[in-house]
């Protein structure tokens, strides 16, 4: 089974991102940062909040759905703004997205929020709601069922550093893959957790579910690629237990699809 793990950041870089999702023939792509505004008439929506202003691919869950007919896509909204759509204001959902080849069979998962709650009216104050897909996968070529779970962590402004509501969101993250893991399952968790590579939520992760990361682990130190400017180059992670036969882990460096760079998991 192939995994990859990418902060798709809104389609930024949709073409690159459209023609390399393909190449990679993984089994299970896990996405954050997919928007998807079904009245927008545009293929661009432009997002602000205070000085960022950013452009969001208008239908960007569907073009990815188009760009892999053989997965089924599956669209976890976390809230619901506003962008404008030249001088028009266009509801516009923002979240997750997972991709699971059709021959894999999803025998449970869950599907909740590790931080606020659905926002429906606007994207609301920092630190914005996040939501997590958790899956249980019967991978019938390499034996035991696999449960996969991936999530984007909640963005502080203030920073990647411990906090109070990051803790919470580490003790929700594991009550809701309680909720589909069976003993004995081989667990990953992965995607742009928005944290430091010390932070509490690593050794916490260990402590009850067993799992180390294979970025840190690996002597990888960056996870950016040079659309982002600013310091600090960790943001995304690929955790696994024990039982996980880790036959290949990369920090894919090139193409560069987003301002982020994917985690391609093969497993033994």
């Amino acid at each position: 089974m192939r995994i990859l793990s990418l902060n798709a950041w809104g389609g930024m870089l949709h073409g690159p991102l459209l023609d390399w999702l393909p190449t990679v023939d993984a089994d299970v792509i896990c996405l954050q940062e997919i928007s998807r505004a079904p009245s927008a008439r545009g293929q661009w929506l432009t997002y602000r909040d205070g000085a960022v202003e950013l452009q969001q691919r208008a239908h960007l869950f569907e073009e990815i759905a188009a760009a892999l007919p053989g997965h089924d896509g599956i669209f976890a909204p976390a809230a619901r703004g506003l962008l404008m759509d030249g001088d028009t204001p266009r509801w516009q959902h923002f979240g997750l997205a997972s991709f699971i080849r059709k021959e894999l069979a999803v025998t449970a998962q869950a599907l909740d929020f590790v931080h606020g709650g659905y926002s429906p009216d606007g994207f609301g104050d920092h630190p914005r709601p996040r939501n997590a897909h958790c899956m249980r996968l019967c991978d019938h070529a390499g034996g035991s069922p696999v449960t996969l779970t991936h999530l984007h962590g909640l963005r502080d402004p203030a920073g990647k550093h411990d906090t109070a509501a990051r803790a919470v969101q580490c003790d929700r993250l594991i009550e809701l893959i309680g909720r589909v893991r069976r003993p004995g399952d081989r667990l990953i968790v992965c995607g742009d957790l928005n944290l430091l590579p010390d932070s509490r939520t690593f050794a916490h992760l260990q402590e009850h579910l067993g799992l180390a990361d294979l970025v840190t682990g690996g002597g990888f130190d960056d996870t950016r690629t040079s659309h982002y400017t600013k310091p600090g180059r960790f943001a995304d992670y690929m955790l696994v237990s024990s039982n996980v036969g880790v036959k290949r882990f990369e920090v894919v460096a090139e193409p560069e699809v987003s301002d982020h760079r994917p985690l391609l998991l093969d497993l033994g």
